[in-house]
């Protein structure tokens, strides 16, 4: 007997009466759907196979006491990882003087506290031909934004017309008048020098004596404030020091107030494990870069002075064998601040235009080569998104024998939202180098981390689309759970195992002499919710990349730790018959996404009964003096354990 069909009145309301049930049913199951996809990604991931293809990510577990706002790094010669925190971008860490440095060991994951003397933190760093890691410069004082700013301030310049009477000291708090008939209060302590005598020609003239300090009004509002130069009397004064003292002002406002750059300097000892003082810096530098220069001293370039200014085009030199700066006047050029730049084979600097963000959106921003022996600079053109630069990263492509300089991803100027995928090329090696295209980003980037593996690839990970993590695109949160390994013969990037942990501003990448990458900071400006202030990352992941997991590796062992330029030098190895290829990777010191230590030079490689031996190049712009990892890399293309060798 045929059975009747539902009426359509009858379908559609069981179907209404069913949609629900479904609903409750789907949501109740929610997190076992979740958990399964999980486990499922988990089994995914820690397949051999994938490994292999794509490498594998790890979490470090680092104590709870260790656990800091990673902002610097630098991989020692003694193989420990130094991780400089300073304040870390926390004022109240500022004000109570807590300053802090973390000595990582890779191999037994042991963690020590350094002793830091002062506020490290946004310093300028790179290694010294005999390993010691140069820190200069830092924190003086912190931002002050223009809605906490209750009393009017500015930087006031104490002038002494008088060569008669020494120096002069006025206490914190001295008080100066302005013709407004304001009171303004020195925040610190300042020493006026006398003036000098000079002599031009037949005449003799006074040049007045001056120093700088910040003033700031003793009444609250807006009334103090003085938008136009102005000089002030110094109260207390009496006699002919009435005329010869007095202060002058560009302005006092309530407008914000920038990081103020520290000038103490310091060699990082990785054997004492411990800072030992130089002499100051000449110049306050807050986000400076230091850079290595063909005879071995240190320039150091950009960054804001104690008042939070752009300094000029002002920069100096560090003396290495005398531990002391001196002014470089012969070489003034202007830069953003941590402007990357890195030494070439010819013995020129290269400012690939990667920078950090404060400065000229107009000046010092055009990439190019500068030849500090006569302060000359030959731009490089052809970049494309030459306005997004800031936040970008670079690297000395391997190996460092092709002398090409990659860049990648960056912003527009600011707290832009606007980011790019672009990356793009320079051969400096070319009569009159350009850049060219190179392939896009999966995605665009700011503060994307890269590091030079010993296989002659570039791994890149992390970053974030938008400022500091920040919306991009409708989304609060914008950081890539993306890696990549980038291949410089083929010219292109592969996908690599995906992070766990987004890393944006503040973060720092490098290589470990085992030949993982480690990965650590991030600063980012709101919480996932895109309302409130975000939380500095403390975590540590380790990435392993593919080659780690393609067979044995090669061993090494034995030979000298000091290798001269021009020479050869030979190692033991029972791989010996499956050795192809040997390079030397120069240790990261990195921060802001800046790093001018890295890279990786070619070896020759010749096979002897029970070793190999490897030949240095002659040339010092190839391979700066200082320390390396020696990898021995097999037919497969993986590598042994990094060697500390030097090259003197």
């Amino acid at each position: 007997m045929n059975q009747r069909r539902p009426t359509m009145a009858r379908r559609l309301l069981t179907l209404a009466v069913m949609m629900p049930v479904m609903a409750a049913v789907a949501i109740v199951n929610r997190p076992i759907v979740s958990f399964a996809a999980d486990r499922y990604h988990e089994f995914s991931i820690n397949r051999p196979s994938y490994k292999q293809e794509f490498g594998h990510w790890s979490l470090l577990k680092v104590p709870a006491r260790f656990r800091v706002n990673a902002v610097h790094a630098a991989m020692l010669r003694t193989g420990k990882v130094l991780i400089i925190v300073g304040s870390g971008n926390d004022r109240e860490k500022f004000e109570a003087g807590t300053f802090r440095t973390i000595l990582w060991d890779p191999r037994t994951d042991k963690f020590k506290d350094v002793p830091t003397p002062t506020d490290l933190f946004c310093a300028g760093h790179t290694f010294l031909p005999n390993g010691n890691l140069l820190v200069a410069g830092g924190t003086k004082s912190y931002e002050v934004l223009e809605s906490d700013i209750t009393h009017a301030a500015g930087v006031m310049k104490v002038k002494n017309e008088s060569p008669d009477h020494g120096p002069r000291t006025f206490a914190k708090g001295t008080r100066l008048l302005g013709a407004n008939g304001r009171v303004y209060l020195t925040r610190a302590e300042v020493t006026v020098p006398a003036a000098a005598k000079m002599w031009h020609g037949d005449h003799m003239m006074v040049h007045a004596g001056e120093a700088e300090v910040w003033v700031d009004a003793l009444e609250k509002g807006d009334a103090p404030i003085v938008t136009a130069p102005a000089q002030y009397a110094i109260e207390g004064l009496t006699g002919d020091d009435t005329r010869n003292l007095y202060g002058i002002a560009e302005k006092i406002t309530r407008e914000k107030q920038e990081y103020g750059g520290d000038k103490t300097s310091y060699e990082f000892d990785p054997v004492a494990e411990r800072y030992v003082r130089t002499g100051d810096m000449v110049e306050h530098r807050w986000y400076p870069t230091l850079a290595p220069m063909p005879n071995g001293d240190i320039l150091a370039v950009s960054g804001l002075d104690e008042f939070g200014r752009m300094l000029p085009g002002v920069n100096e030199r560090y003396l290495v064998s005398k531990r002391k700066w001196v002014p470089a006047p012969e070489l003034r050029r202007v830069f953003p601040t941590y402007p990357a730049l890195f030494q070439t084979q010819d013995d020129r600097l290269f400012f690939s235009g990667s920078n950090a963000g404060y400065g000229s959106d107009t000046e010092g921003r055009t990439p190019g080569l500068w030849d500090v022996k006569k302060n000359k600079f030959q731009v490089v053109p052809g970049l494309e998104d030459a306005g997004m630069t800031e936040t970008s990263a670079s690297v000395m492509l391997p190996p460092a024998q092709d002398q090409k300089v990659m860049i990648l991803g960056g912003g527009e100027v600011g707290d832009s939202p606007v980011s790019t995928a672009r990356t793009a090329i320079a051969d400096l090696d070319e009569k009159d180098p350009r850049y060219r295209p190179g392939p896009d980003l999966p995605a665009p980037a700011r503060y994307l981390s890269t590091v030079v593996l010993p296989d002659d690839t570039v791994f890149t990970s992390g970053g974030s689309s938008g400022y500091r993590g920040g919306p991009y695109q409708g989304k609060n949160r914008s950081d890539l759970l993306t890696a990549q390994i980038y291949d410089p013969d083929r010219e292109v990037f592969r996908e690599a195992a995906a992070p766990t942990v987004g890393r944006n501003y503040h973060s720092e990448a490098l290589l470990l002499p085992d030949g993982r990458v480690v990965t650590m900071g991030s600063d980012p400006i709101y919480d996932e919710t895109g309302k409130n202030p975000g939380k500095f990352e403390q975590r540590i992941e380790i990435y392993s990349p593919p080659y780690l997991f393609h067979g044995e590796r090669p061993q090494l062992s034995g030979g000298p730790r000091t290798i001269k330029h021009g020479r050869s030098a030979p190692y033991a190895t029972p791989d010996a018959g499956r050795i192809t290829s040997a390079r030397l990777v120069r240790p990261s010191a990195v921060t802001h996404g800046t790093d001018v230590d890295q890279r990786s030079v070619e070896l020759g490689v010749s096979r002897t009964p029970g070793g190999v031996t490897v030949a240095v190049p002659d040339d010092p712009g190839l391979a700066p003096s200082g320390w390396y990892m020696l990898f021995l890399i097999d037919d497969k293309g993986v590598p042994s354990k990094g060697r500390w060798v030097r090259v003197a």
